[in-house]
């Protein structure tokens, strides 16, 4: 099994039915699919890759090698215990936002990245029309909503995790990444061409995201699957941490604002029977402010998602 590989350009095509129709299986079956020919450029990815890359050697290496991580791994391994690290992460990472400050040392990292996060914001806006469109809700319905149910784009969040997983001496004592679901909407991740770790939950078995050169991937999180009633489901996926290779991951979350109501969309939990008379299906999702879950999930990223929307139920 291999996580989907979509040609986005073929939306534009006499394929447009077919890889709508591909795009729909990999949300409803996947939660995960990779992007090629998704309209970033090849220029603009390369220097992400560059600027990022030189940016965790001149300012992050340094204290990664003094972090909590290294000390504790090294510490396991002298006590020869046989245990693993299970409450942290072999990352080394932080977040861009609109609204936090960048590093502005290494040359145009910050001109790249934001370059690449307002095409990458497009993108996203892109992938939710594909999911209305799929769903059959009205065009802009999932990004409304995300923006707190009024026009204003600005509402919604937009994050960047830029993420090292540096060589790690011991992987099988910790790991890259441990698994979870994520709490927001729809994610674009720009992971290392060569680098591999990440796997996907599929079917019980632990499945391995390839590295495709310059490829976008897409996952769905839990808000999406509030919104579509589960149709579309968030997965558990994690990253392993590897021997060899500093692996560059690159993740952006276009999520609700924390003011905004998440609740299943009307139109999905309604059904038209044969004399047009409406009949109500049953919710399978709370509605809920989106602030809310994130104060839970700030507790319970690692856990399973389904003791969180009975956590916002009740609130």
């Amino acid at each position: 099994m291999a996580v989907p590989v979509i040609d986005f350009s073929k939306l534009n095509g006499e394929e447009r039915a077919k890889t709508l129709a591909e795009i729909a299986v990999a949300c409803e079956e996947w939660g995960f699919f990779q992007l090629v020919n998704h309209g970033i450029t090849e220029e603009v990815l390369e220097r992400v890759k560059r600027v990022c890359s030189e940016h965790y050697k001149v300012e992050r290496e340094e204290g990664f090698n003094n972090s909590e991580a290294v000390k504790s791994l090294n510490d396991l391994v002298e006590k020869k215990s046989g245990e693993k690290l299970e409450n942290l992460d072999w990352e080394d990472v932080f977040l861009l936002s609109d609204d936090n400050q960048w590093p502005s040392t290494t040359p145009g990292f910050k001109e790249t990245m934001a370059e690449y996060r307002s095409e990458l914001k497009k993108l996203a806006c892109e992938v939710m029309e594909v999911m209305d469109e799929n769903l059959g809700l009205p065009k802009g319905y999932i990004n409304k909503a995300f923006n707190g149910g009024d026009g204003d784009e600005n509402n919604a969040f937009f994050g960047t995790k830029v993420s090292h997983y540096p060589p790690c001496p011991h992987p099988e004592l910790v790991n890259g990444l441990r698994a979870h679901t994520d709490a927001g909407g729809v994610i674009l991740l720009f992971q290392d061409d060569k680098v591999g770790g990440l796997q996907v939950l599929k079917d019980g078995q632990w499945i391995d995201v390839q590295p495709l050169h310059n490829a976008i991937v897409i996952n769905t999180g839990d808000q999406i699957e509030v919104l579509s009633n589960g149709k579309y489901k968030s997965v558990w996926h994690r990253v392993n941490a590897m021997a060899d290779g500093n692996r560059r991951s690159i993740a952006s979350f276009y999520n609700p604002s924390l003011k905004a109501t998440i609740a299943p969309a009307t139109e999905l939990i309604q059904n038209t029977n044969q004399d047009d008379d409406q009949v109500d299906q049953e919710a399978n999702y709370p509605k809920f402010v989106f602030g809310d879950y994130m104060s839970v999930y700030a507790d319970q990223k690692f856990l399973p998602k389904e003791p969180r929307f009975q956590a916002v139920k009740a609130m």
